[in-house]
């Protein structure tokens, strides 16, 4: 699958490459919570712990060229699997130990936190999102029943090209589905993919997830100036997937999407807050919960996770591990915990903004006001 250089590329990055085909990477999160800098949006939201997860690929292959995307030009793109299907008990057992190894350093880290590296050895969380499209990989459903078999939640996201692989798929923990714009020709520009069908497929692969019955997700990639409007053409799609969360996040200008799109391309949190107010508006069913200012993201649910005025947001693990392997049909409501922490950082006037975020905010958002409380005349803001 990987030409020799681009092998070179991805390990010049701190990839690993496992077998013929899957990688993976240390997240910067996992790194943070050992070091006892707070984990990730993740865990602020649903509740996993940022030191024992491990964030991998089943396919380095992917088959669109997303211009925010982190990859490479030289990572391999296909629309159909073409290689030899590596073994998923090896996949499993080699990706588990290619994450070890590189974080075997932390070991020895003055800085490191002595107790979140001792937990880190015990893997209980995938990303099955580091790069290409996971979901293509021929064996997935039996990859992921290893992970259910070993107490290892599944975080799966794939970018909707392949739908009849979303309806087949197994339990996943929680599935994404990445909304990269809400029209034909816009989706084509941002995603550049490699099926004339790309829009058929999208909208296929909501409609398939609208019947999952394990929790689901759709995630909302800005990038500022290119695919920051339409609200009401991104809400439809979204009410045709009926996801349980909804991820607004803005693009980061890292790795080779530096050299498509510029630091201007990438939205402040603020105005994520302000992307996500208007956007709701046309989401009845859903609320604003929680976001992470680092992560530049915010969080929304399904009304019915509010249960008695209580958002229950988090995932209660064992109890998924239990359902998952007890071979009988279960729903997101049998594995829901209550959120310890809801509601955004907190209100103050556009003028008691620093001046300089105030200037910048109001000369880019000249309809800033429009989203002002009528009778407060508050704003969401923070400061960075």
């Amino acid at each position: 699958m990987l030409t020799p250089a681009a092998k070179a590329e991805l390990e010049k990055q701190q990839y690993r490459i496992v077998g013929k085909h899957s990688a993976v990477k240390t997240c910067g999160w996992t790194k943070n919570m050992i070091n006892g800098e707070g984990g990730c949006y993740k865990l602020k939201f649903y509740g996993i712990m940022s030191n024992q997860c491990m964030q991998m690929t089943t396919s380095i292959s992917c088959a669109n060229r997303c211009t925010f995307c982190w990859r490479g030009y030289k990572a391999p793109v296909s629309k159909e699997w073409k290689w030899a299907v590596d073994d998923p008990q090896m996949i499993f057992d080699e990706s588990v130990k290619a994450h070890h190894g590189l974080l075997v350093g932390f070991g020895g880290s003055a800085k490191a936190n002595k107790a979140a590296f001792a937990r880190s050895k015990e893997v209980k969380h995938v990303a099955l999102s580091l790069t290409g499209e996971p979901i293509i990989y021929p064996r997935i459903n039996e990859l992921l029943d290893l992970f259910n078999q070993n107490g290892v939640s599944t975080f799966l996201v794939t970018n909707a090209q392949y739908p009849e692989q979303i309806r087949d798929l197994q339990p996943v923990t929680q599935l994404y589905i990445s909304l990269d714009a809400p029209e034909k020709e816009l989706l084509k520009e941002v995603d550049v993919p490699l099926f004339p069908d790309y829009w058929e497929r999208l909208n296929q692969s909501l409609e398939y997830l609208a019947q999952k019955k394990q929790r689901t997700c759709i995630r909302l990639t800005i990038i500022k100036k290119i695919n920051d409007t339409s609200h009401q053409q991104y809400a439809e799609m979204i009410q045709k997937g009926s996801p349980d969360f909804i991820e607004v996040k803005a693009y980061m200008h890292v790795g080779p999407s530096t050299q498509r799109l510029t630091k201007g391309n990438m939205p402040l949190h603020e105005e994520i807050v302000v992307f996500s107010k208007a956007l709701v508006k046309y989401l009845p069913e859903y609320e604003i919960v929680s976001e992470h200012i680092p992560s530049r993201v915010v969080m929304f649910a399904k009304k019915k996770y509010k249960k008695d005025g209580v958002w229950q947001t988090w995932i209660d693990f064992p109890k998924y591990d239990q359902l998952v392997n007890s071979g009988q049909e279960f729903t997101t409501d049998d594995y829901c915990k209550k959120t310890p922490q809801v509601g955004l950082s907190g209100k103050g006037t556009i003028d008691n903004m620093p001046e300089h975020v105030k200037t910048k905010f109001l000369q880019e958002h000249p309809e800033a006001y429009a989203f002002v409380d009528e009778k407060t005349q508050e704003l969401e803001f923070y400061e960075k």
